[in-house]
């Protein structure tokens, strides 16, 4: 935790980032270019959001300026998101380690915001520095033969297959929840 990091903030920001995390984990895709991955990733961050009832915007302002000639003008995050009486959240998503994208969630969390850096490839991924919090999409790569295009896929692989059996009253089969 860094010096400007306060414990509740810290504590918020880690339990966001887990359940981020958790949610992201969840997603499978196959044979994705990596403009559609990112596209995957970005639109899952604002459907985590929507599903806590938070209020989400895609491509918000940063409070980051861009950088000469452009420079009385802002950067954008690729998620930004309100929540009532907390601090809101900004979430950028980059398969790559890219330093502006670091001080541009660097410059929101000075701003009072909760950074997330949704980092996707083959890892190994490196943490940012505090108080920016890394959730990461370990996706699989080929090259396609026929298009010679790269190639990205994810599975989760964490959640278990239903276990079947046999109701031993009815003879009927049935899933681990119940179902016939």
């Amino acid at each position: 935790m860094s010096h400007s990091e306060r414990p509740a903030a810290a504590d918020d920001a880690d339990r966001l980032a887990a359940s981020l995390a958790d949610w992201i984990d969840a997603m499978s895709f196959a044979d994705r270019d990596a403009d559609q991955v990112t596209e995957l990733l970005v639109e899952a961050v604002v459907e985590w959001g929507r599903s806590h009832h938070w209020r989400v915007y895609r491509r918000a302002r940063s409070v980051m300026p861009l950088p000469a000639p452009y420079a009385e003008r802002h950067s954008v995050v690729d998620v930004g998101i309100a929540r009532a009486g907390a601090a809101p959240i900004v979430v950028e998503v980059d398969r790559s380690d890219r330093r502006r994208t670091l001080d541009k969630l660097l410059a929101e969390a000075g701003a009072g915001r909760v950074a997330l850096w949704v980092r996707w490839g083959p890892g190994p991924f490196s943490a940012p520095p505090p108080p920016v919090r890394l959730v990461t999409c370990v996706v699989t790569s080929r090259r396609d033969r026929a298009s010679g295009r790269r190639l990205h896929s994810a599975r989760a692989d964490r959640l278990p297959a239903p276990q079947h059996g046999v109701d031993l009253d009815s003879g009927e089969q049935t899933t681990l929840f119940g179902e016939r």
